[in-house]
């Protein structure tokens, strides 16, 4: 059957899941049922994407991550590999708790560093950084930085990753792209030339 999809041939792709014009699956992958994938998404090797996970357009998925039911990554995200997604709470191997499943929402640009351990039921805004080997316990704000276990923020990035640091009026400009970036009452937003 022709698909307008890669798969590697090792990757095992069940029925019924939804998958992107331009998408590429690469080796023993498991896709399974019930899931959505957007188009011109990466999904490096040993990848699992569970019954309904969504992953919208333009995900890039390293080596050795697990995308539980309950997650949802907006367009653009970045998962680093063996980044660790958990769904439930307080978890017993004798106590069924599949319908306590509690959602675990990645934001719009956001990325997330090489062993990052995401624990479930948080928010991370838009564009926000976490750092390689951090552990986040509660929401990340837009363009946050955060590092550490358990996590905590350290500064703001601009939508490139770039640090930002804010004048005393409240302006910082994107050392790449020259945006200029305006903080009020600690929530970050970009002033001008989005590249949503």
């Amino acid at each position: 059957m022709e698909t307008d999809y890669f798969a590697h041939e090792s990757a095992v792709i069940d029925d019924n899941c939804s998958i992107g014009v331009g998408t590429k699956i690469w080796h023993f992958c498991h896709i399974m049922s019930g899931c959505t994938i957007g188009a011109d998404c990466n999904l490096g090797q040993n990848v699992l994407v569970s019954t309904g996970v969504v992953l919208g357009r333009n995900v890039k998925v390293q080596n050795n991550v697990s995308i539980y039911t309950g997650v949802i990554c907006e367009d653009d995200v970045f998962l680093g590999p063996s980044m660790v997604f958990t769904n439930v709470i307080n978890p017993r191997s004798a106590v069924i708790r599949k319908d306590e499943y509690k959602e675990t929402m990645v934001r719009k640009g956001a990325s997330i560093g090489a062993n990052a351990t995401i624990l479930c039921g948080n928010e991370i805004g838009k564009y926000a950084f976490v750092g390689a080997g951090a552990v986040v316990t509660k929401p990340v704000k837009d363009y946050a930085l955060v590092v550490g276990n358990p996590s905590k923020q350290i500064g703001w990035v601009s939508e490139f990753g770039h640090r930002l640091y804010f004048n005393d009026s409240g302006v910082a400009i994107c050392k790449e792209t020259g945006d200029e970036y305006l903080i009020q009452d600690q929530v970050v937003c970009k002033k001008n030339g989005a590249i949503d």
